[in-house]
C-alpha cells in the first residue's frame, strides 16, 4: 500500500541523507582537523552519537477491520479504478469536470500549498548539512597617530563555516516531519480534488432534476392550461358551474406556481456549477436530460482496501507521522548541542597583496550548549508534543471510522433507492391510467370534476417525485465512489513529492 511505500522511502532517504552528511563534514574539516587532535577526537565522538535520536519509532496504528460491509451489493471490480464519472455517458458534463480541474481554485491553492510545504522541508533539510558563508570587507581610514595623520586601507575575505552536529536526531525529527507534512499535504490535495470532481457531478445531475421537474410543470401547466379554456367556454355555454371553473383555473394556477421557483433553483445551481469549475457565474448549456445519463456500475472492494484508496486516511496517517516526529524535536530539546565553527581567509593592507604572503587567516571552535534551568518550558514542550500525536492518532483512527460509515450510507442508500424507484414506476403507470379513466368518467357525466382533479394532483407529484428518486440514485453511486476513494487522482496531481525529493 501507498502508506507502507513512504515509510520505506523515509529510511532509504536518512542512509542516503547521512552518507551526504558525513561526506560534507570530511571535505569541511579536512583542512581543520590538522589544527588540533581534540578536534578529531570531537569528531569521532560525534558519529558515535548521531545514531541517538529521540524520535519514536513510527508503526502503522492497528485498526478493527470489519470483514465485509454490512449492505452487500452486485458489483464490478473492473469499475474500480476508472475515471467513474466517464460512465454517466455524457461528454457534456466530462468536459466540466475536466474544467474545473483545470481551474478550480480550491485546487489551485492546494497545489500551492504543497509547494509552500516543499519549500519548508527544504529550508528544514538544510539545516541537517555545514553552512558556509563568504564575507569580504574593503575600508579605508584616517587616523591620528603620535600626531601625524595616517591614511590606510584595509581588505579583507573570508569563508565562514558552522555546523550543528545532531547528535540526538532534533534537526532529523524535524526533517522527517517537514516531510510527513508533504505528505500530507499531497493527500489533502488529492481529497480535494475527489470531492471537487463529485461535487461537480452531484450539481450537474441537481441541475438535470430541475430542468426534469420543470419540463413536467410545464407540460402539466400547458394541460392544465387547455382545460381550463375548454371550460371557460362550457362556463360560458351554460355546461358547466362556476365552482368546477375556479377549481379548473386554480389547479392550472397550482402548476404555474411551481416554475418560478424552479427556474430560481436552476440558475442558482448554475452559477453554483460555475465556481466549481472556476468560471464566473454564467448560464450553462445542457444536452443531456435525467433519463440520457447512464448510471456507472457499483464498486467493489474490502473495507481494509480504504487505507490506501481513500486520501483523507493518508491525509491523517502522515499527520500522526509528522506528530510523532515532533516529539523527537521535543525530546532531543533536553540534551546538550554541539556546534563546531571555522574560519579561513586573507587579510592585507593592500588589494595587489591580499593573497600573497603571511596575509592567510584561519581559526576553528567548537561550542557546547546544554540546558539547565529553562523553567518547564522543554517538559511542557514535550507534553505538548505527546498529546498533539495523541490527537493525532485519535483523529487517524476516527477518519477510519467515518469511511467505513460513508461507504455503509452510500450502499445502503443506492439498494433502497433502487428499490424506491421501481415502486415508483409502477405507481406512475397506475397513476396514469387512473388519471385517464377519471377524465373518461367524467366526460361522460358518471363522476364530479373533483374526482379528476385528484388523480390528476397526484399524477403531478408523483412525476416530480419521480425524477426526485433518479437523481438521488445517481447521487449515492457518486456518494459510493466518493467514499470508496481510488487511485484515479493520481492522473490529475502533480509526481508525489515523496518521489521527487
Amino acid at each position: 500500500m501507498k502508506g507502507v511505500k513512504v515509510s520505506s522511502s523515509f529510511v532509504s532517504t536518512h542512509e542516503a541523507d547521512n552518507r551526504a552528511i558525513c561526506s560534507s563534514a570530511r571535505l569541511l574539516f579536512k583542512h581543520l582537523l590538522k589544527f588540533g587532535s581534540a578536534l578529531l577526537f570531537l569528531f569521532i565522538l560525534t558519529l558515535i552519537l548521531s545514531a541517538c535520536s529521540q524520535m519514536p519509532v513510527y508503526t502503522r496504528p492497528s485498526v478493527e477491520m470489519p470483514e465485509r460491509w454490512r449492505n452487500e451489493v452486485r458489483a464490478s471490480k473492473e469499475a474500480s479504478e476508472a475515471l467513474w464519472w466517464q460512465q454517466f455517458g455524457d461528454a457534456g458534463l466530462d468536459a466540466l469536470i475536466e474544467e474545473g480541474m483545470r481551474n478550480n481554485y480550491d485546487l489551485l491553492i492546494a497545489s500551492a500549498r504543497v509547494q509552500e510545504f516543499i519549500g519548508r522541508y527544504g529550508a528544514t533539510k538544510g539545516a541537517l548539512y555545514p553552512q558556509v558563508t563568504s564575507v569580504g570587507t574593503a575600508g579605508r581610514g584616517r587616523s591620528n597617530i603620535m600626531g601625524e595623520s595616517v591614511i590606510s586601507n584595509a581588505y579583507q575575505i573570508n569563508l565562514n563555516a558552522s555546523w550543528e552536529i545532531d547528535l540526538w536526531g532534533r534537526l532529523r525529527s524535524a526533517e522527517e516531519a517537514a516531510r510527513a507534512q508533504i505528505m500530507s499535504a499531497e493527500a489533502a490535495q488529492e481529497a480535494l480534488l475527489l470531492t471537487t470532481v463529485s461535487s461537480i457531478a452531484e450539481t450537474y445531475i441537481n441541475i438535470l432534476n430541475l430542468h426534469e421537474q420543470l419540463r413536467i410543470s410545464k407540460e402539466t401547466a400547458d394541460s392544465r392550461r387547455d382545460y381550463y379554456e375548454i371550460f371557460k367556454l362550457r362556463f360560458e355555454g351554460g355546461v358547466i358551474s362556476e365552482l368546477e371553473l375556479n377549481q379548473a383555473r386554480s389547479e392550472y394556477e397550482s402548476a404555474l406556481i411551481s416554475i418560478p421557483t424552479l427556474e430560481r433553483q436552476t440558475e442558482q445551481q448554475e452559477n453554483a456549477l460555475s465556481i466549481l469549475i472556476g468560471r464566473n457565474p454564467q448560464p450553462i448549456t445542457f444536452k443531456k436530460t435525467l433519463d440520457d445519463l447512464r448510471q456507472p456500475p457499483i464498486i467493489a472492494g474490502l473495507p481494509s482496501e480504504l487505507l490506501h484508496r481513500r486520501p483523507d486516511i493518508r491525509q491523517a496517517e502522515e499527520d500522526l507521522k509528522a506528530a510523532n516526529a515532533q516529539i523527537g524535536v521535543a525530546r532531543a530539546a533536553f540534551f546538550p548541542t554541539i556546534s563546531l565553527t571555522g574560519q579561513f581567509g586573507w587579510a592585507s593592507a593592500e588589494l595587489s597583496d591580499l593573497f600573497t604572503g603571511p596575509n592567510k587567516t584561519w581559526q576553528w571552535a567548537g561550542s557546547f550548549a546544554a540546558p539547565i534551568f529553562k523553567g518547564g518550558s522543554l517538559s511542557g514542550n514535550l507534553m505538548a508534543a505527546e498529546a498533539q500525536q495523541r490527537q493525532a492518532l485519535l483523529k487517524y483512527q476516527q477518519t477510519i471510522q467515518r469511511a467505513f460509515r460513508e461507504v455503509e450510507d452510500a450502499l445502503i442508500e443506492h439498494k433502497k433507492t433502487e428499490q424506491q424507484l421501481e415502486i415508483q414506476n409502477r405507481q406512475i403507470a397506475s397513476l396514469r391510467d387512473y388519471a385517464k379513466i377519471a377524465r373518461l368518467r367524467y366526460e361522460n357525466g358518471y363522476t364530479s370534476y373533483i374526482e379528476v382533479l385528484d388523480a390528476d394532483r397526484n399524477l403531478f407529484n408523483a412525476e416530480l417525485s419521480l425524477a426526485q428518486t433518479k437523481t438521488l440514485l445517481l447521487k449515492s453511486v457518486i456518494a459510493l465512489y466518493k467514499a470508496i476513494g481510488g487511485q484515479w487522482t493520481k492522473f490529475f496531481v502533480p509526481e508525489s513529492a515523496d518521489r521527487r525529493l
